[in-house]
């Protein structure tokens, strides 16, 4: 539920005009300044935000960064256009948590609830509304699995993963590590990082893995 005005969001900004990169934040469906019900939204509607934004904004290869919903989100779109991908930085990526960290956790009360009823709402940590559980969420999520396959995506990627993070659990970052067909994918666990990685030592992380990307990538261009 968080959204482009976020601190890691606009940290990038930052970077990217240092650096003098072109840069794109946007928000998804029902999220931030964008239109919408966020219980309207679905894993597949929030990809195809993401392939819209690279199609009609956007000229040559990118290096998508995205932050646990959104690094699952990032790899539908590298999987939906392989041509324009150069790389991926996930922070605490979470594809698949609408199944292996949501249903698969829900007691059975709740599960019979968001069939019966269509919803739930689950107090949210991060803010005063509530995270709503929709059916439509779950069953399309079940949709866009990726870890249960190998992961046809073979750009370059780095995975930034806190070990003391409540809600994505780290080992999940080696399993997508495991999944991908890249061989170029290096996992950073941050012993005390927690899911936002949001401090100024972990946005100097990020940094420095797109540092290295970039460098990776010109070198190879």
């Amino acid at each position: 539920m968080s959204d482009m005005s976020g601190t890691k969001a606009i940290a990038l900004e930052d970077y990217c005009r240092e650096k003098e990169l072109n840069f794109l934040r946007f928000d998804y469906f029902g999220h931030g300044d964008s239109s919408g019900d966020f219980a309207d939204g679905t894993i597949g509607r929030w990809a195809e935000d993401a392939v819209a934004v690279l199609d009609q904004l956007t000229e040559g290869p990118q290096i998508l960064v995205g932050s646990s919903m959104g690094g699952w989100i990032m790899l539908l779109a590298a999987l939906a256009r392989p041509a324009r991908i150069a790389g991926l930085v996930g922070i605490a990526a979470a594809p698949d948590f609408t199944e292996d960290l949501m249903w698969e956790e829900l007691s059975p009360e709740i599960r019979d609830e968001i069939l019966n009823q269509g919803r739930y709402e689950r107090p949210s940590v991060y803010g005063d509304d509530p995270y709503v559980i929709t059916r439509n969420l779950i069953e399309d999520g079940r949709r866009n699995l990726l870890l249960r396959d190998v992961i046809p995506i073979r750009c370059p990627v780095r995975l930034l993963q806190g070990m003391a993070d409540d809600d994505v659990p780290w080992k999940t970052a080696l399993r997508l590590a495991g999944a991908l067909e890249s061989d170029e994918v290096e996992v950073t666990l941050v012993k005390k990082g927690d899911h936002r990685l949001s401090e100024p030592q972990d946005l100097r992380r990020l940094f420095r893995a797109l540092d290295e990307m970039l460098e990776k990538i010109t070198a190879t261009d």
